[in-house]
């Protein structure tokens, strides 16, 4: 992979990480709340320190005590935050779990005038000024939530580029933040400048022309085959891999070599929350450590696994001496 070897920082990312406040029943009716940290880009960094990798986080908080939660809780986990920025004239994001069914979670934003959409290109900037990433990590949330974080990722691009940094995009659609319409047309502009596009099943037509959404509805009675129609263009595009994510179904990869499916690995289902970025870490993990296109997908498949067996958005993530532990029979005690 390019840049592969490089001491320093081994992926670069940035994007807003919130308070995140998980009631135990409908907010209405009160109660008590756990409070955390949750953002997916920093779910993450996360995730990749713990597999032992050398990861900065670039995005911005208020100069509040929210932010100093965001910053302290990343730093714990082994996250540089150097290139962290705290605004004094914008808070830090709220968000809100609320479990309405046992596997209906609703979530809340308060994210509308915070830090993290004052997110400016000049930190970028600085970030791959101080410490060059063998790995660009970038989601569809940061553009979304307004011109400043949109500026802020077409500038990463550019300094990717430069730099000879590999980018990995997750489309990761927020409905609540940007229209399907105005996420098409950015996620579009950007896929020639992608290596590794990763999205879930319904995701990756926002990265498609409309006549090749065409041709992909045409293959529908084949959910395979669908998925192939729609990861040919964009690997004409120059995309290097297209990973889709598909929950309990596990994850299919194609290159311009085929396609690989792995399953998902069984576990209890505890919190789906988070399972997509840590999804992410373990491909990005195995990437890094130079593994092939199956190791990607099974170490990717596994940690999105320890994140559905676990509460919250990154706290189940596991360390690279951890990943062996979905292979132990039930009842196992680890003495």
């Amino acid at each position: 992979m390019s840049g592969q070897g490089r001491a320093g920082t081994d992926v670069l990312t940035f994007g807003e990480t919130m308070v995140a406040l998980r009631g135990s029943g409908p907010l209405r009716l009160g109660g008590t709340m756990q409070v955390s940290v949750a953002g997916a880009e920093s779910n993450v960094a996360i995730g990749l320190s713990r597999l032992g990798h050398r990861v900065r986080w670039a995005g911005a908080v208020g100069d509040d005590e929210a932010g100093a939660l965001v910053l302290r809780t990343l730093r714990a986990e082994g996250v540089d935050v150097a290139g962290a920025a705290a605004d004094p004239d914008a808070p830090t994001g709220l968000i809100l779990f609320e479990p309405r069914l046992p596997e209906v979670t609703r979530v809340h934003y308060y994210r509308a005038g915070s830090a993290g959409s004052r997110l400016r290109a000049d930190a970028v900037e600085r970030a791959f000024s101080a410490a060059p990433p063998r790995v660009l990590h970038l989601t569809g949330i940061t553009p979304a939530l307004g011109p400043d974080p949109l500026s802020a990722s077409r500038h990463a691009l550019q300094l990717a580029r430069q730099h000879g940094a590999l980018v990995c995009l997750d489309v990761n659609f927020r409905s609540r933040l940007w229209t399907a319409e105005r996420a098409a047309a950015v996620l579009r502009e950007w896929v020639p400048s992608v290596d590794v596009l990763i999205a879930s099943e319904d995701e990756l037509s926002l990265c498609l022309p409309p006549a090749e959404q065409d041709a992909e509805r045409a293959a529908q009675a084949d959910p395979v085959a669908a998925l192939a129609a729609q990861a040919a263009p964009l690997l004409a595009r120059g995309v290097g891999e297209v990973v889709v994510k598909r929950g309990p179904a596990g994850a299919t990869a194609f290159t311009g070599d085929g396609s690989l499916h792995r399953p998902a690995r069984p576990v209890r289902a505890v919190d789906a929350v988070g399972a997509g970025d840590a999804f992410v870490a373990g491909y990005l993990s195995a990437l890094l450590d130079g593994a092939d296109l199956e190791e990607r997908l099974e170490r990717a498949v596994t940690t999105g696994a320890f994140a559905v067996a676990s509460p919250g958005d990154w706290e189940g993530a596991p360390t690279r001496a951890e990943l062996g532990l979905l292979g132990a029979p039930p009842g196992t005690v680890v003495r």
